[in-house]
């Protein structure tokens, strides 16, 4: 025991906590077992965990399919926000969750920091949509199917964090048709572009028009070492949006966002060029992806850059376009940066 690193201490820290607490909630553990059982769905001691972040979670293949009859996925895996609270209950400083007596449903894990399914939810895309009146819009959304919190009544952990917000005051009609493309700046190293750009590598976006519909199209990547696991691949995470601007309404008719996966190989194709790729190359990239929300209706502008800039958390890039520069506080360290050999 002497000779263990930190890292291993606090492994061991939190495989102690986790026994407690299990074994502290066994009874409620062994009800919930009897109520999965009913709806088809036979859980062992196996299935369930303690997370500091989330609470005691029972874990398995599509268990809110079996748990919840009466709330349906779309073709695209995401669920209607309305009929959900419909027949769930939302709570004050609760952002994520849904209530039912004996559980509670949690958005997907890709909204959680690092796409992580242990982390907290990552500031604030969650907390605005939790509280997003969505008048004349139609909102759906991806949740966590594989898992549900079951200490319902229990504490909640919360953290609060700054953010960057984004006030566009453009008309969208006069936008031109064309690529942006948006590095963080180059003479920064990648400690600095990982502590301050949330390891944002570039971001692309993308006019068009057809119509009277003006298409909007937008792909932030990270730094190489953001990597996750998708179908026991390792893949690149790529946030992607899409919205469809009506030009005679002068609002979006359609905002959704979504996860592209990447593979290795796509990455490195992909990354340094922009969203004309397949126009242009050979070489054609069609990534898995897997959508995260969706909303249609009367979508004002304001609605749109607000949950755009969110979803896009912690990236000073979607700042500067919709801004024309980085945050105050990051161009303050980046003066600071760049005075220091002077």
């Amino acid at each position: 025991m002497e000779h263990m690193t930190d890292m291993q201490r606090q492994y061991l820290q939190m495989l102690k906590e986790e026994k407690e607490e299990l074994s502290k909630n066994l009874n409620l553990i062994t009800s919930f077992k009897e109520i999965a059982l009913k709806r088809g769905v036979r859980l062992m001691d196996e299935n369930f965990s303690y997370i500091p972040t989330i609470g005691i979670v029972a874990s398995y293949p599509n268990i809110v399919e079996y748990l919840c009859r009466d709330v349906k996925r779309d073709k695209e895996g995401l669920y209607n926000f309305s009929q959900l609270c419909g027949n769930y209950k939302r709570k004050v400083i609760a952002e994520g969750l849904l209530y039912s007596d004996d559980f509670v449903l949690m958005v997907h894990p890709h909204f959680r920091r690092s796409y992580s399914d242990k982390n907290n939810f990552a500031p604030r895309f969650i907390e605005l949509f939790w509280n997003e009146p969505f008048n004349n819009i139609e909102s759906n959304i991806a949740l966590d199917c594989n898992r549900v919190r079951i200490d319902v009544n229990h504490r909640l952990y919360k953290e609060f964090d700054t953010w960057y917000g984004a006030k566009f005051s453009k008309n969208i009609e006069l936008i031109p048709d064309g690529i942006v493309h948006l590095r963080s700046p180059s003479d920064l190293d990648n400690s600095f572009v990982s502590l301050f750009f949330n390891n944002a590598y570039s971001l692309d976006i993308k006019w068009s028009t057809k119509g009277k519909i003006k298409t909007f199209q937008s792909e932030e990547f990270k730094t190489e070492d953001i990597v996750i696991s998708h179908n026991q691949n390792k893949v690149y995470p790529v946030r992607y949006v899409h919205a469809e601007f009506d030009l005679d309404t002068k609002t979006f008719r359609h905002f959704d966002g979504a996860i592209h996966y990447y593979t290795v190989e796509e990455y490195y194709d992909r990354r340094d060029s922009d969203l004309n790729y397949n126009a242009k190359e050979s070489n054609q990239i069609k990534s898995q992806s897997e959508k995260l929300f969706k909303m249609n209706g009367v979508i004002d502008v304001e609605t749109w850059v607000k949950f755009t800039s969110h979803f896009m958390e912690h990236n000073p890039l979607i700042f500067e376009y919709f801004e024309g520069r980085y945050p105050e506080n990051i161009e303050k360290v980046i003066r600071k940066f760049r005075n220091k050999d002077k």
